[in-house]
């Protein structure tokens, strides 16, 4: 009932259904085409990135078979050019060096061209710098080419692991380790394959091969890579949290604007990053010799080290999400330092084979995914230029870490310089703790 102006009291009329529909929409109720448009929509966007995950995944594995392949020819070329073993060794500082020197502007490309361009175009750099070594015949010309080579192979890894610091936060899921077990799968996969046809082909025609094989496989993932809709990222506001959605690569929070704070925090994953490529670095290099020399192992069960060690961190890798969504990305990074620091102190100080072998699977398993987030806790505070700067960090890890064990070889014994890889893992392990609630410095974007 209600009062008219005369003063009589009069029923309500019966309301319209279309007094009900404001209400209706005010309660979240939206109209079946819209809620199947929407349904749709996702659909979309998921398989979108899906097949941009894929594609990525991709160009991961191409970029560790080729390295591989060339890896493995390293001992025909040095015949080739009849390098001695320090001239070899100064030669081999090219692929480090340009690298190395190569990041910082790669990063700076993918803000400007963006990430995924940055990756295809690297990945044909490296396609065809691979084939450039056998046709050199000195120390020095080898040198410069390997310059080139480290450049295009330092640029596709920002490129890479930016856009995949992208992808981890449209996914929000922590998969950036799977990349990098993609990576680890094609440098294994690259590596047996240039053992079993390093007797029947030469260098020149093997790298040639590697080219073919890396411009075919580029030309078929690019465009999946390049016509995909740019993922939505989401700021990382602590440590296992995504929140705060925005657009475009690296959009955590515009490098060029960061302070002092957010640059001490990706330097921090930086170190955390050299610490990780330290013990690879040292364990490529040195790992089948402490066993041979030092432990008295045959020659297949010292080449077999070092296999063990890249089997179980590829292994790892693989496990990597897992491990990431079940334990956070701290308690991840802080348990495989833990493990790596133990494992490699068996490994160094162990007085059996089978028990340095023992370590060497357990230092694998540790170190598998310490770069993977140090990386990738980079890219979120900083973007592309996060990226780059824990990747040349880590870079220079991988080029301290064997003449490092080479020299305090000379002065104590291999098995404790070995000992000190153990001791960076157990920093990382250290510094992840210490920094397990960083934020991103919105303030400052």
């Amino acid at each position: 009932m209600i009062r008219r102006p005369g003063g009589r009291l009069v029923r309500n009329a019966t309301p319209s259904y279309a007094a009900f529909v404001p209400r209706i929409n005010k309660l979240g109720t939206a109209p079946a085409p819209d809620r199947e448009r929407g349904r749709r929509e996702a659909t979309v966007a998921d398989a979108s990135l899906k097949r941009l995950r894929v594609a990525l995944t991709v160009f991961f594995a191409v970029d560790g078979f080729v390295f591989a392949g060339w890896v493995v020819r390293i001992p025909a070329i040095k015949q080739q050019t009849h390098a001695s073993a320090s001239a070899l060794g100064l030669a081999l500082l090219g692929v480090s060096a340009g690298a190395v020197v190569t990041m910082m502007v790669t990063g700076r490309l993918c803000r400007r061209f963006g990430s995924r361009p940055a990756t295809v175009a690297c990945a044909v750099l490296v396609s065809l710098s691979v084939a450039l070594p056998p046709h050199t015949h000195s120390a020095p010309a080898l040198g410069l080419v390997l310059v080139v080579f480290g450049a295009a192979y330092g640029g596709l890894n920002v490129a890479m692991n930016s856009t995949a610091v992208d992808v981890v936060a449209a996914l929000r899921r922590p998969v950036i380790s799977s990349f990098h077990a993609a990576y680890s799968l094609g440098g294994m996969v690259g590596a047996g394959l240039g053992g079993l046809v390093a007797g029947h082909l030469s260098p020149a025609v093997h790298l040639f091969a590697l080219t073919s094989l890396g411009l075919i496989v580029t030309a078929s993932a690019a465009p999946v890579l390049l016509r995909q809709a740019a993922p939505v990222t989401h700021d990382i506001l602590a440590d296992d949290s995504l929140a705060r959605p925005s657009t475009g690569p690296g959009a955590a929070a515009a490098p060029g604007k960061l302070a002092g704070r957010a640059r001490r925090l990706v330097i921090l994953f930086g170190v955390i990053a050299l610490c990780t490529a330290y013990g690879e670095g040292a364990m490529a290099d040195w790992s089948a010799l402490h066993l041979a020399d030092d432990l008295g192992a045959t020659a297949g069960v010292a080449a077999a080290g070092y296999t063990l060690f890249a089997l179980t961190m590829m292994i790892g890798r693989l496990s990597g999400t897992f491990l990431q969504e079940r334990l956070g990305q701290t308690r991840t990074l802080v348990t495989g330092g833990t493990m790596a620091a133990l494992g490699m102190l068996v490994g160094a100080l162990a007085p059996a084979v089978w028990l340095a072998l023992l370590g060497y699977a357990v230092a694998g398993l540790g170190l598998a995914n310490i770069f993977p987030v140090a990386i990738g806790r980079a890219g979120k505070l900083a973007g592309p230029g996060g990226v780059a700067a824990a990747s040349t960090l880590g870079y220079g890890g991988m080029l301290l870490g064997p003449p490092a064990i080479g020299f305090l070889t000379d002065w104590l014994t291999l098995p404790i310089a070995l000992t000190t890889v153990a001791a960076l893992a157990a920093a990382a392990a250290l510094i992840g703790h210490v920094a397990r609630n960083v934020s991103v410095p919105s303030a400052q974007a």
